[in-house]
């Protein structure tokens, strides 16, 4: 089955909703990314969503006519932004926006769909949008989480994608939460949701819901080793 962002927005993104009273969590809706610093102590509740095309199974890049088809359950994207205080993408998620979304050129062009500070990791110059809050990074993703959770002032993170940007927040133990959308149709072959392996300790099931009689919602969360089991990859490739 192939996975869809909860908010609707077609950006290779992913949406994870992370609630914890003494903890700020970040989190991809599709995909959820917790905020979570050197020491085993966390920030207060926080949560970074992922959104975008999600799938279980391999998905084209950047082909979403698949995805289209179907309309966005009422009232989702507004409910899941509400929660959101700071945003982050890779830079083809971006480029995927601006030239789809925000673009005069397009069929329909719609404006910036976040009023949040947006980061972009890229190691590439690429255009900014008039009137957005979008900052540009790069390199190790902690520092800049860190960043996202300052803003963010004990609401969600919202990590859009892509999923290696994703899975290097998952590398240094900042991923919480995973909301996945399974849309009812397959594919074949594709890009993978998210290129990591987590087995061991498994993935847990926290809820089940149905939207628009459409996609199943899957919300997981991701475990966390103890502090003295966890390890950080001594190599790990750019987001952008």
């Amino acid at each position: 089955m192939t996975q869809r962002s909860p908010t609707g927005q077609p950006a290779g993104a992913l949406p994870w909703r992370c609630d914890g009273p003494a903890r700020r969590r970040t989190c991809t809706k599709s995909l959820g990314l917790s905020q979570r610093p050197e020491t085993p102590t966390r920030l207060s509740p926080a949560l970074l969503l992922f959104p975008g095309p999600t799938r279980l199974a391999p998905y084209p890049a950047h082909a979403l006519d698949w995805l289209l088809q179907f309309p966005t359950p009422t009232g989702e994207i507004e409910r899941f932004l509400a929660t959101v205080g700071a945003v982050a993408m890779g830079s083809l998620t971006y480029e995927w926006l601006l030239e789809h979304h925000v673009d005069p050129n397009t069929r329909q062009p719609l404006p910036w769909p976040y009023t949040q500070p947006v980061w972009v990791f890229t190691s590439r110059s690429l255009p900014s949008v008039p009137n957005a809050d979008i900052r540009f990074a790069a390199g190790d993703v902690r520092p800049v989480h860190h960043q996202m959770a300052q803003a963010a002032a004990g609401k969600n993170i919202y990590l859009v994608g892509g999923g290696e940007l994703v899975a290097q927040f998952h590398d240094h133990g900042l991923l919480d939460e995973i909301i996945v959308q399974v849309t009812p149709v397959t594919l074949g072959a594709g890009t993978p949701l998210l290129p990591r392996r987590i087995t061991a300790p498994p993935l847990r099931l926290r809820a089940v819901r149905s939207l628009a009689d459409t996609f199943a919602e899957l919300h997981y969360e991701v475990p966390h080793p103890s502090p003295t089991d966890h390890t950080t990859p001594s190599s790990l490739p750019s987001a952008g």
